[in-house]
């Protein structure tokens, strides 16, 4: 909701020109009352969600929400998750600064090295034989009405799929196995008052942080707005390091650690891609016989630590440098991505639940 309203408030006075789209945001940013909260609701905003985004995701594969019968409701949610990098990355582009500038043309260019295709494809992306008006005008178009439809959609479809199936809990129990006489769950609580309360607080704990981030710290050290971007884009200068915004590094990283051979980066571009792909087989490459991680076993757990933490490595990197280190990096994220899946679909360790355990412990969720 507050990308919603605070990019409709953003529309009113953006000017998505090459020429004018810099000067609107400064005027966005120093002239219109208010228009600074609303830029800087908007940009960190797009960290927060991905935040929760990452969080809801880890999550699912901490108490087995991918598995059976949920399936379909983790490919929504991956196709949610895709549309999502597309929407951050056209939105990132749109200030028109000069990392904004250099980050399009070089994940534009990406496209170049598919063969046969790739070359039609990135003229046909651009709009233009280089990065200018018509990328922008497009960018937008996509951002702001295209791609949130897409979402809405998609959002729409993954509580169907939820409403179908019901939720899962920490346990990994069918709540839906058990009803007394009146019909109630007896493995379930409502979710009100308890369920309300506890988020209630959740959510007013993010907003908390994410309100002293705003007003303390709206860039967060380059981190959610990097330096390069309060520059206007300029074809002739390149930013010391690019490197994409904090969400999409763990990717950039993939690309930067495999080198190009056989006179093409290609090669790069498919382990990115298949890191993306590859999330939506986890639901069966996953054969454990339980669900949640409270009954799997250690090597399960060590790594999917190891692969959050290396996740997070390319992150710190994000501000301090790119290149060689960002490349090492990868590396370590393509070796955690290995071992986890590893683990995950071949390790048959885990203790299944004995019959009734968590049952009539009020631990779950009453649909």
């Amino acid at each position: 909701m507050n990308q919603l309203v605070t990019g409709i408030f953003l529309t009113m006075h953006y000017k998505p020109s090459a020429a004018e789209a810099f000067s609107s945001i400064e005027y966005i940013m120093r002239d219109v009352d208010g228009g600074w909260l609303i830029r800087y609701l908007h940009s960190t905003g797009a960290s927060a969600f991905f935040i929760v985004v990452y969080l809801h995701m880890f999550r699912a594969l901490l108490y087995g929400s991918h598995r059976k019968p949920r399936e379909l409701l983790w490919i929504f949610g991956c196709l949610i998750f895709l549309l999502l990098m597309a929407e951050a990355f056209m939105g990132y582009v749109l200030p028109w600064g000069n990392m904004s500038f250099w980050g399009a043309q070089v994940i534009v260019s990406l496209f170049g090295s598919l063969p046969v295709i790739g070359g039609g494809l990135v003229e046909w992306i651009r709009g233009d034989y280089v990065i200018a008006d018509a990328t922008l005008n497009r960018f937008f178009a996509l951002h702001v009405a295209a791609l949130p439809l897409a979402l809405v959609f998609l959002v729409i479809a993954h509580l169907m799929a939820l409403h179908e199936v019901g939720s899962n809990n920490p346990d990994g129990i069918d709540i839906k196995k058990h009803k007394d006489a009146s019909g109630h769950y007896l493995d379930g609580i409502p979710f009100h008052p308890y369920y309300t309360v506890k988020d209630l607080v959740g959510v007013a704990g993010f907003l908390l942080i994410f309100c002293a981030v705003i007003f303390f710290a709206p860039t967060f050290g380059g981190l959610f707005l990097e330096g390069p971007n309060f520059e206007p884009a300029n074809p002739l200068q390149t930013p010391p390091h690019i490197a994409p915004v904090w969400y999409f590094t763990p990717f950039y990283a993939m690309l930067r650690a495999v080198p190009s051979f056989a006179g093409t980066q290609v090669w790069g571009v498919l382990v990115m891609g298949a890191a993306i792909v590859v999330l939506f087989f986890v639901p069966w490459l996953d054969r454990s016989p339980v669900l949640s991680i409270r009954y799997r076993g250690p090597l399960y757990k060590i790594a999917l630590a190891i692969f959050s933490v290396v996740l997070h490595h390319p992150w710190r990197l994000r501000i301090e440098t790119a290149g060689r280190h960002l490349s090492t990096a990868g590396q370590d994220l393509h070796g955690a991505v290995f071992r986890f899946l590893l683990a995950d679909a071949l390790v048959h360790e885990d203790r299944p639940r004995e019959a009734g355990a968590g049952e009539g412990h009020g631990t779950c969720v009453s649909s």
